[in-house]
């Protein structure tokens, strides 16, 4: 898988397909190849571990009834029933007819055939109500005999449930024999859907697996790529519709419903209902029609976007317990595949893949997002913000050197005013040295100052005692000494304010 400048992301069909060229599409899950191919090179090679000493032989469960008696029928017939199974399987999912005899069928037989001949595909209900009729009742038999082994030993490793259930599926497909291929697919997803449902809260996300695990680092992985845009997967996705409409809507909520279900066929059905969605949203937002890249790009914003809960869980639900054909062939399986590129893509993302240089990449994943470079170089709003962005640095540079100003403002009036009370205190004491002082006098208020006539009439009751103390100072004072002071002061006063009159008013504004 490749990123292409101007076509998506890039699959070739021959990286679809299964590795060991059995014509069935592969999955990145099993390394490249389908189910089948997959589960017989692990039996091999587990086969071969077990004859080498490296594993211990499986174990065999104590019979202690008929559950158990049940169970240890599967065990010791598997091998028998291999050859057979394998027949069933070729003749009824991969075209190969198998050159038994056929038995002739009985009457309930016939009976069951009839009937299922009439069912409808997806009528689930309509199978329900056919297994209750007395000519089903041999496969009802089988179904909750196989029900109840599984419930019973739901603590087994989820791959040896799968094991089993696949097996199941292969020995229940002879009971439908008699019907045409494409009727023994349709019986054979009811069976499925039957099963599953019922399995469902011991298979799915099972102890014995780290698919929790996985969940969390896909989930928190997909949230950290939430940045990514249709552009930068080169989606060709355009903005003529509704403010607020998203074309792939659809099919981010197809495939959030997945989860909703319980057979794994159920989940196919999401799947494959989003892939047409996104198909549909790829045709109505370009003018050209949507082709095998833009897909995958489309597939993967959606998985980007939506984030489906539990997704890794679900997709190894459907590789372990649902039907071959439809994992491996078809539409479904087709899409399933590509569901499956998607998210491995999205677990090796890293900037190349998108266009963007390690940096950018980074700077995205820490929350930090740049423009592309061409952006960065053609587009006159992003250079109109960045001139903002050194406008207000600017700014803020000017502002700090404004509060220094008004720092060293404070200090200077501070200073002007202790230097003032010193020369108050020294025209005091020379006044008292003079003999013309009699009583101690409180410091002169360096803002405001009464008038000498004006400060005879001040009603001493509802005066300041320090106000009182320099009205008599002044009224004892030579006058002229303190007209001098005070025209000293408001000198100074404004010398200052003309130097610094921004500084002032910063720290009017502050008060």
């Amino acid at each position: 898988m490749q990123a292409v400048k101007q076509g998506g992301i890039h699959v070739s069909q021959s990286e679809l397909l299964c590795k060991n060229n059995c014509g069935y599409y592969g999955n990145p899950i099993w390394q490249g190849y389908c189910s089948k191919c997959w589960r017989e090179r692990t039996r091999s090679a587990q086969e071969a571990a077990r004859d080498n000493g490296l594993l211990p032989p499986v174990p065999k469960p104590p019979s202690d009834g008929g559950t158990s008696l049940t169970f240890s029928r599967f065990e010791e017939k598997k091998s028998a029933e291999k050859g057979r199974r394998v027949n069933t399987v070729r003749r009824l999912f991969w075209g190969t007819p198998s050159p038994a005899k056929r038995q002739e069928p009985s009457t309930s037989q016939e009976v069951a055939l009839r009937a299922y001949q009439t069912l409808q595909p997806g009528d689930f209900t309509g199978f329900l109500k056919l297994l209750q009729k007395s000519f089903s009742q041999s496969l009802q038999s089988r179904c909750t005999a196989f029900l109840s082994t599984m419930e019973a030993y739901h603590d087994l490793p989820v791959q040896k449930q799968s094991d089993l259930v696949q097996d199941f599926y292969q020995n229940i497909a002879g009971h439908f024999s008699g019907l045409s291929e494409e009727q023994t697919v349709h019986m054979m997803e009811h069976m499925e859907k039957l099963i599953m449902t019922r399995l469902h809260k011991w298979a799915f996300c099972h102890d014995s697996c780290d698919d929790e695990q996985r969940d969390l680092a896909l989930q928190k992985r997909i949230k950290a790529l939430n940045w990514v845009t249709p552009q930068m997967l080169r989606v060709p996705c355009t903005r003529d519709g509704p403010v607020g409409s998203d074309p792939f809507l659809p099919a981010i909520t197809a495939i959030i419903e997945m989860d909703a279900k319980r057979a794994p066929q159920d989940k196919l059905t999401c799947v494959s209902k989003c892939c047409r969605k996104v198909f549909q949203g790829l045709a109505s937002s370009s003018c050209q029609p949507a082709d095998a890249d833009n897909f995958l790009s489309g597939l993967i914003y959606v998985v980007l976007k939506a984030n489906p809960p539990r997704l890794y869980s679900n997709m190894q639900y459907v590789i372990r317990f649902g039907l071959a054909h439809s994992v491996m062939a078809g539409e479904s399986g087709y899409y399933f595949t590509n569901l499956s590129c998607a998210v491995a893509f999205i677990e090796k993302l890293d900037g190349s893949a998108l266009n963007l240089t390690q940096e950018e990449f980074e700077a995205y994943m820490l929350g930090r997002p740049l423009a592309p470079r061409g952006v960065r170089m053609n587009s006159e709003g992003w250079q109109r913000a960045q001139e903002t962005r050194e406008q207000l640095e600017e700014l803020q540079g000017r502002q700090e050197q404004v509060h220094s100003g008004v720092r060293a403002m404070q200090q200077q009036l501070k200073q002007w005013v202790q230097s003032v009370q010193q020369q108050v205190d020294e025209v005091t004491s020379h006044s008292a040295r003079a003999g013309k002082v009699s009583a101690p006098i409180a410091p002169v208020q360096p803002i405001v100052a009464a008038s000498p006539t004006s400060s005879a009439k001040v009603d001493k009751s509802r005066t300041h005692p320090a106000q009182i103390q320099e009205n008599e100072f002044k009224n004892q004072s030579d006058p002229r000494q303190v007209t001098d002071l005070q025209t000293q002061f408001v000198d100074q006063t404004g010398e200052l304010i003309t130097q610094n009159p921004d500084n002032v008013a910063s720290v009017d504004t502050n008060h």
